[in-house]
């Protein structure tokens, strides 16, 4: 019988992780202040530590990961890299198809993989307490879970459409000892000045994100800090681990070449950390399909302009230059919730305009009808998020069908959907339809970036 499952021993984790800004073509271009020039480390610190903003800026190609960190990773590191044959048998497809499986963590997504490590440099750098937004509610589970290992205070600022959608969500961050609000709320300014103009608002990442920093950069002790699941450099950086092991799995495969790369993006730290450590390899010369998937309801990657934006509604962040459809964008309700913010990672968007990797968008139904298909084949549910990945895969090996063409497709399978089964009810009732963003939507609110510098 050949092997459904690829492990790695613990002795075999990756001590480092991979950093792309060393070995893109061009990098992208700096994140401005307000007054729209470079911004310096030190303009940062009251957000972030100042460890972590040494990696954000980093441009070395390996950077260490700490015991600490490692220790508390292999609670269910290094994951598995599961091949899907009965998905492979049921297409009939001669493509042999790879997923690792990151819903193995506690808090059943690969966000942990990011968490962890920066409770661990806030902790060492003397912060006391930690706030954040989370879409869908994994990165607010995760770096709850994460808080409560390093004795940190927590709290979240969920999206409120999924703070109703997902009250099992809520139910994990306070388990693990956080507080969780829906975002827009009356604590913050930036909050109140939301829901003056729009009390039925469903709120949006860009919302949660001016909330949690106000509340951060206001602490008048210093002990408080930011911390973002995703679009940041050195959030990407921590999410390496994950190609890194891969590369390792499909040696032990006997693989000697992967010709596609998958992942769903939102912000881009899961699609980002298994694709990366294959960037790199397609710019020294590998052929490979390395592939970024989006709903078509956020179509950041497939449909926005490449700009300088905010990374939040109140304009609090620095403007980075990325694929964005402006900062005051409002997502329609879908159930992927972690896929609806306005904006694309910087070292995404750079690597997408350096032609590395090829984007795509998919409707709502399809994704769930992807995500049927994979249940009833390998047993696991997926996340809605991870849903988008799987409809681009069975794409994909249908083509190879088509082709007659053996191929090794390669995906994330970013986190578990045991907790967002009430969209999986409302597909099943057919209570969901399509939100494919119209034109004059993305007009509307990409006009905000009219007035702000060009990259």
């Amino acid at each position: 019988m050949s092997s459904t499952k690829i492990l790695l021993d613990e002795k075999e984790m990756p001590r480092q992780w991979y950093n792309l800004l060393a070995d893109l073509p061009n990098p992208p271009p700096p994140p401005l202040g307000p007054d729209g020039k470079p911004i310096s480390p030190d303009m940062l610190a009251p957000v972030f530590p100042m460890n972590l903003i040494e990696q954000e800026v980093s441009t070395e190609r390996w950077i260490d990961i700490p015991e600490k960190v490692l220790e508390i990773l292999s609670l269910w590191r290094p994951s598995p890299l599961y091949r899907a044959k009965r998905l492979e048998q049921a297409l009939g497809t001669p493509a042999r198809i790879y997923y690792k499986n990151e819903g193995v963590s506690p808090p059943g997504s690969h966000k942990p993989n990011t968490a962890v490590a920066q409770a661990y440099y806030n902790k060492e750098f003397g912060i006391e307490k930690l706030t954040t937004e989370t879409g869908a509610g994994q990165w607010g589970s995760a770096l709850s879970f994460a808080c409560s290992l390093f004795g940190l205070e927590c709290k979240v600022y969920m999206v409120r459409i999924s703070f109703d959608q997902k009250p099992f969500r809520r139910l994990m961050m306070e388990t693990w000892g956080a507080k969780c609000i829906p975002s827009p709320s009356p604590e913050t300014n930036a909050g109140r000045k939301i829901l003056e103009e729009s009390p039925d608002t469903p709120g949006s990442l860009g919302i949660a994100i001016s909330e949690a920093i106000e509340e951060a950069v206001t602490d008048k002790t210093g002990k408080t800090r930011y911390s973002l699941g995703s679009v940041l450099n050195h959030v990407l950086l921590h999410q390496t681990i994950i190609g890194l092991e891969a590369k390792k799995q499909l040696k032990i495969a006997g693989e000697k070449k992967v010709d596609t790369v998958i992942g769903c993006a939102g912000g881009g730290s899961n699609f980002a950390g298994l694709s990366f450590p294959f960037v790199a390899d397609k710019i020294n010369g590998d052929q490979i399909d390395i592939i970024p998937v989006e709903p078509t309801s956020c179509p950041t990657m497939t449909r926005a302009p490449y700009a300088y934006d905010f990374g939040d509604t109140a304009e609090m962040t620095p403007l980075l230059p990325m694929y964005s459809l402006g900062h005051n964008f409002i997502p329609p309700p879908i159930h992927a919730g972690g896929l609806r913010y306005h904006g694309m990672a910087p070292l995404v968007s750079q690597a997408i305009r350096e032609g590395l990797l090829e984007p795509r968008a998919y409707d709502q139904l399809d994704c769930y009808e992807a995500a049927v298909m994979w249940a009833r084949t390998e047993g696991f549910i997926p996340a809605p998020e991870t849903s988008h990945a799987i409809a681009a895969v069975i794409d994909e090996a249908k083509k190879a069908k088509e082709e007659g063409k053996e191929k090794v497709i390669l995906f994330n399978w970013s986190g578990h959907g045991l907790m967002d089964l009430t969209g999986y009810d409302a597909y099943f009732r057919n209570k969901l339809v399509n939100y494919p963003l119209p034109e004059e939507e993305i007009k509307k609110f990409t006009a905000v970036l009219d007035n702000l510098p060009k990259p």
